[in-house]
């Protein structure tokens, strides 16, 4: 094992763990800030993978929006904090979904690669990146921003009292 491999191991661990502890919390804004250490930790497995540039898009756009936008909505809307009455469930159907959810990915898997070593695409440059980036997903980038957009809105103004309505 080199190093890299021991690395995205325990990178890999972390990431997992944090992401169990993000649906296992029962308190909102902890559930976030674990999420915000899943994201970490998948940001330095790309790292690691030498994918800087997707390791920083995972920084800024997981990691510095989507939480942010999910503790601002938190917060605006004056959802309880602490632990809730209705998140006591049984544990046993969610990890029974989880279950299958992860039998059905390792058959997708085993029947899509065959256990054969996949080749590697040919090298990026920024300069492709930003071709596709701006001549193909440029529509679905500006969607993505406005549904963000709506959802603070939407967020601020659900929060506000039914007086200033």
């Amino acid at each position: 094992m080199t190093t890299a491999d021991v690395l995205l191991v325990a990178l890999g661990a972390v990431a997992v763990g944090a992401g169990f502890r993000v649906v296992a919390t029962r308190h909102v804004v902890r559930a976030g800030l674990w999420l915000v250490v899943t994201l970490g930790a998948v940001a330095g497995m790309y790292l690691v993978l030498a994918a800087e540039l997707v390791a920083w898009v995972q920084v800024l756009l997981y990691v510095g929006a989507v939480v942010v936008l999910l503790l601002f909505a938190v917060m605006l809307t004056r959802a309880p904090i602490g632990p809730g009455a209705d998140l006591d469930r049984p544990g046993w159907a969610g990890g029974l979904v989880g279950a299958g959810a992860a039998v059905g990915l390792g058959a997708l898997f085993v029947d899509g690669y065959r256990w054969h070593q996949v080749a590697s695409p040919t090298v990026g440059t920024a300069d492709r990146l930003g071709t596709e980036v701006f001549r193909h997903w440029v529509l679905p980038f500006e969607v993505l921003s406005v549904l963000l957009l709506a959802a603070l809105v939407g967020a601020i103004v659900v929060s506000r009292p039914a007086g200033e309505r």
